[in-house]
């Protein structure tokens, strides 16, 4: 079978893309998830934190399915829905587009660039949920949020959301950031364990400045990345539901693989948040992957974006000049 795919990423969280419409193919889930953990090993093959599987032969502009390095499907991901929201607003000739997800469909449009030359793209991250049975978590409580979970830690408190993604988040000071706590945690929750059945991200957030924060996450799935979109967003609203910014308000969200900025919205219904950041292409390539035998060729690059990959260096570096401070 011979693929052709394009290779992207938004804040250095970087994924495989494959268009099953434009390149007529037709796989089920168990093909998805195979491909999945063929292709996205770095030691064998072509190295990513997951597939996005994109089709615009659909009821909406187009929908994205992503699987995760390990070959569970994730029910979202922020930084991939702006590089396949990117794909398909170009497909489809529009700047906004709404896109089918596993859970909800999201709004993607193309946005005012975060950086000079940086292709930004604004996503609805949503539906929210703060019930525990959402994500799911196990405790006598309904929600947990900002309280102690005995079994984790002494001195954090913790946020349990979904978005849909679940998420465990906890304001963390200098010192717990640069310790092992997180490993420690993440570890923990996303082995055999009596509260999160199906793991759960994990992300440790540091208050910079009013409009500033860190996030760093250990994703389910996959363990630490440059960035998770979806942690990035609850991160944003549990700084806003502790006081730390405001709503309707542009908060700026370094990782290490770069920063996003975020609009944390609350209304009579609930929550949702904007997040808002690069959608870069790095190379167009193709593949053959021999799925019987579980084995591919040496992938092959066509076409490389040497002016993106370069300018968002040149972000990159701008970013860790402002964390510089934590490392």
């Amino acid at each position: 079978m011979n693929i052709r795919f394009k290779k992207v990423h938004g804040s250095n969280n970087d994924f495989i893309l494959i268009d099953e419409t434009k390149h007529n193919l037709s796989f089920n889930d168990k093909i998805r998830s195979k491909l999945a953990q063929l292709l996205c090993n770095r030691q064998t093959a072509i190295g990513a934190d997951g597939i996005l599987y994109v089709r615009t032969d659909v009821e909406k502009d187009g929908r994205m399915q992503i699987f995760n390095a390990d070959g569970s499907e994730a029910s979202m991901c922020g930084n991939g829905l702006r590089a396949a929201g990117r794909y398909i607003c170009e497909q489809v000739g529009k700047d906004e587009i709404i896109v089918e997800t596993m859970k909800a469909n999201l709004y993607v449009k193309k946005d005012e660039e975060i950086f000079p030359n940086i292709p930004s793209y604004r996503v609805e991250i949503s539906p929210v949920s703060f019930q525990l049975k959402d994500l799911p978590a196990l405790d006598e409580r309904e929600q947990i949020i900002n309280e102690k979970i005995d079994l984790l830690s002494n001195e954090l408190s913790f946020t349990c959301v979904a978005v849909p993604n679940p998420h465990l988040i906890t304001i963390v000071q200098k010192e717990q950031l640069l310790s092992d706590e997180q490993t420690r945690i993440s570890e923990y929750v996303n082995g055999r364990n009596p509260i999160f059945p199906d793991g759960v991200n994990v992300s440790f957030v540091y208050l910079m400045d009013q409009e500033e924060i860190f996030v760093r996450t250990f994703e389910r799935g996959v363990g630490y990345t440059n960035a998770c979109g979806t942690a990035m967003s609850a991160s944003s609203l549990v700084v806003a539901l502790n006081g730390f910014y405001d709503f309707e308000k542009r908060l700026k969200v370094y990782n290490p693989g770069g920063f996003v900025h975020t609009i944390v919205h609350r209304n009579e219904h609930g929550f949702s948040i904007d997040l808002i950041g690069n959608a870069t292409y790095v190379f167009d390539g193709e593949v053959d992957v021999h799925l019987e035998s579980e084995t591919i060729n040496q992938y092959q690059e066509i076409y490389s974006y040497v002016d993106e990959i370069n300018q968002y260096l040149e972000m990159e570096k701008y970013a860790k000049s402002k964390l510089s401070f934590l490392f």
